[in-house]
């Protein structure tokens, strides 16, 4: 099971990874230090509330987030699976529907051209 200090840490890196910022880059927009910043990183000091939030905003992300766990590797394999089913389903009724008018069209104009014939 992970530790607290252990997901602060692991989350406060991988939304830096998002946002694409340095320890320094979060660490001025949380007002605090870097090396404070690296410590918490590192799992040597935990913040406090405030400090919490300020790091939250800093990483555009809501406070809980911070203590969220990854999801599980089934979990995103399964959203995965859904997603390409989703997209297979979608792009199959696109073909069908293609398919249906472009015959439906092909049945109408031999009729009309049946029916400009009996004229």
């Amino acid at each position: 099971m992970a530790k607290l200090r252990e997901i602060l840490a692991l989350n406060m890196k991988e939304k830096r990874r998002i946002l694409g910022i340095s320890q320094a880059k979060l660490a001025e927009k949380a007002d605090t230090s870097t090396q404070y910043v690296a410590m918490i990183e590192l799992e040597k000091k935990f913040p406090s509330p405030e400090m919490l939030e300020r790091l939250a905003a800093a990483l555009e992300i809501e406070s809980p987030e911070l203590f969220s766990m990854p999801p599980s590797p089934a979990g995103t394999l399964k959203k995965l699976h859904v997603a390409v089913l989703t997209d297979i389903e979608e792009a199959a009724v696109t073909a069908v529907e293609q398919a249906v008018k472009g015959a439906v069209r092909g049945v109408i104009a031999e009729y009309l051209k049946k029916l400009e014939k009996e004229d």
